[in-house]
């Protein structure tokens, strides 16, 4: 009998970063915790980087990393990311699904920074093996659509009845996202519980399409000019004229 993914063996990945925009903010801290089965330990990898460009008031506010810790603790962000890489490849390499809380905002972070130090995508980073994301934020949406209130991972954890400890430390986050993402399968067996987690990364990139153009119309409604990207669990890399690299689009700008 297959294992029902929500019982069986997950982990999990979070960053702190020096802002919210992922074409240009850097990661600051990552974490990739591991656990093996409900109720079972934690096991898990934590990296402090030094951005190489200084943490902003507001985002230190947020997860008090200040710039003279990571000049004293951090390691330069190309080495991080190569190793952060590497960690997020064994667990495709592993079949072993990935939560990440909001992942177009991480998963593509990471990509960009890669890209600026490495010269290398997060898909050629990983190799042949694909990642399978799990996004408590895309789930939860999905099974309770017209729930009202924020769905931040803190406003999720309350609902869930979810412990959340040293909320915005990468490690915490990325713990308290995995135990979420458990209780939403549990609670919704007859949703989620009869795919695979694979089918289930499929349909999240279905359900968050879904999910972003209402947010659109509600925008357009609302005169709010902001453009919401349907795109999961990574945002295309755009080239100086706005439009997506990928596929290739034969703008000169990209060159």
């Amino acid at each position: 009998m297959q294992q029902i993914w929500y019982t069986g063996p997950l982990a999990s990945f979070d960053t702190e970063t020096t802002g919210v925009d992922v074409e240009s903010d850097r990661i600051v801290s990552a974490a990739l915790v591991v656990q093996l089965a409900p109720g079972a330990s934690v096991q898990g990898t934590t990296w402090l980087a030094d951005p190489g460009v200084p943490i902003p008031d507001g985002a230190r506010a947020v997860h008090g990393i200040s710039d003279e810790r990571v000049r004293a603790h951090g390691r330069p962000a190309r080495s991080v990311v190569a190793e952060v890489a590497r960690a997020l490849a064994a667990q495709a390499r592993s079949g072993r699904p990935v939560v990440v809380m909001n992942a177009p905002y991480d998963l593509t972070l990471l990509d960009r920074e890669l890209r600026r130090h490495l010269g290398v995508t997060l898909a050629e980073a990983l190799g042949p093996a694909p990642l399978v994301i799990l996004d408590p934020r895309v789930l939860d949406k999905h099974v309770d659509r017209y729930r009202k209130g924020r769905r931040t991972l803190t406003d999720l954890c309350a609902h869930y009845e979810v412990e959340l400890t040293g909320a915005h430390d990468a490690a915490a986050d990325a713990t308290a996202a995995l135990t979420l993402t458990r209780r939403i399968g549990a609670r919704y067996p007859a949703a989620l519980g009869g795919l695979s987690a694979a089918e289930l990364h499929l349909r999240q990139a279905v359900w968050h399409a879904a999910q972003a153009r209402g947010l659109q119309r509600w925008f357009d409604r609302s005169g709010t000019p902001e453009r919401v990207d349907l795109s999961w669990p990574l945002r295309p890399a755009r080239c100086g004229c706005g439009r997506r690299m990928e596929p290739e689009h034969g703008c000169e700008a990209a060159a």
